[in-house]
């Protein structure tokens, strides 16, 4: 694919509206964190043969006047969109070498507002836990838990504890001290995705085995029953729980079968273990290629995975993470031939 740079334009694209940005978006504001969500989202799209569209944004504060005209202040944003062009610039430059079709544009608002109006046209959004402030400063915390729970299309969270396996450096000390911890195991060409038995979790699967597709890795479906929850408190014993584990060993069986019905050649394997499922899947973030999760739960297996889980294994995790957001799929629908479900779900 012929490989297109589109200088930034200080208004965000020609007569000041930038065009609905395709294919795969990524956020930058010059950080390390956004650095390795850069390298991570130009190898996806020259894996996906998709165009790439790098972004920043920034707001121009406004200040109360203390004179006694009581109105307000602005302050010249010359200075800083010039510095936000410069960072869109040496994004540019940094990915240059991929065979994709790359663009970009610095845009005037609230980062988090920019990059959810761009959801509506994205295949997919990228970013990094945190950065310098102003942009991806805010994404982890309350704003990173709106973008993943609101996008309209997945969004991939990237650590900087990537940053080892990306080939990226960094002179953050609780990256580096991560990354040699995570050393320690050697990064498996598998995806993982989290399931729970809902809707929403297999609406993950499905993009998750696309992933595992493009990245000709085996696919893992993992299911954590915590030892408490509100729905088995009240078991009495040992026995009906070897028989709750039972029940779900078949449901997941059936669901690897529809799986494989609409992803032939793809390898499925499951995973239904006893603990947190957020511990579990943070754990397993350290040592594979991606983490899928759907944005919510509803009833199914436990009724915990998604939702406040996805939120968890954002804020911890080891490892770049795919949240998929809640839709329509048609291949949903016969879900049900394949062998028994969740009641309800």
């Amino acid at each position: 694919m012929d490989r297109e740079q589109v200088h930034p334009d200080p208004a965000g694209g020609a007569g000041g509206e930038s065009a609905a940005p395709r294919g795969i978006v990524v956020g930058v504001d010059g950080s390390d964190h956004s650095h390795c969500a850069l390298v991570w989202a130009a190898r996806e799209a020259e894996r996906r043969q998709r165009p790439l569209h790098i972004v920043t944004a920034y707001s121009v504060p406004i200040f109360a006047a203390s004179g006694l005209d009581g109105g307000y202040a602005t302050v010249d944003d010359s200075v800083i969109r010039e510095g936000a062009e410069a960072i869109v610039k040496q994004a540019m430059d940094k990915v240059a070498g991929y065979n994709i079709v790359l663009d970009a544009s610095v845009e005037n608002g609230d980062a988090s507002g920019v990059l959810l109006e761009m959801t509506e046209t994205a295949e997919l959004l990228v970013f990094g836990t945190r950065g310098r402030g102003g942009f991806v400063g805010r994404l982890l915390g309350s704003v990173s838990s709106a973008l993943p729970a609101h996008a309209k299309c997945p969004t991939v969270t990237v650590p900087l504890s990537c940053a080892d396996r990306l080939g990226e450096t960094t002179q953050d000390k609780h990256a580096r001290a991560e990354q040699a911890k995570s050393g320690r195991l050697p990064v498996e060409n598998v995806v993982v995705v989290g399931v729970d038995g809902s809707e929403q979790a297999r609406v993950a699967v499905l993009e998750a085995a696309a992933q595992a597709q493009r990245l000709a890795a085996p696919l893992r479906l993992v299911c954590a029953v915590p030892q408490y929850t509100g729905s088995l408190a009240w078991v009495p014993t040992p026995l009906d729980r070897e028989a709750l584990f039972a029940d779900i060993k078949v449901q997941l069986d059936a669901g690897v079968a529809w799986v494989r019905s609409h992803f032939p050649g793809l390898t499925v394997e499951t995973q239904l273990v006893d603990g947190s499922p957020v511990e579990i899947l943070v754990e397993a973030s350290r040592h594979v290629e991606l983490i899928v999760v759907g944005t919510r739960g509803r009833g199914g297996f436990t009724g915990m995975l998604l939702g406040s889980t996805s939120d968890g294994i954002l804020h911890h995790t080891k490892g770049p993470v795919m949240v998929v957001p809640d839709r329509s799929d048609p291949r949903l629908a016969d879900r049900a031939r394949f062998g028994p479900m969740p009641a309800g779900a």
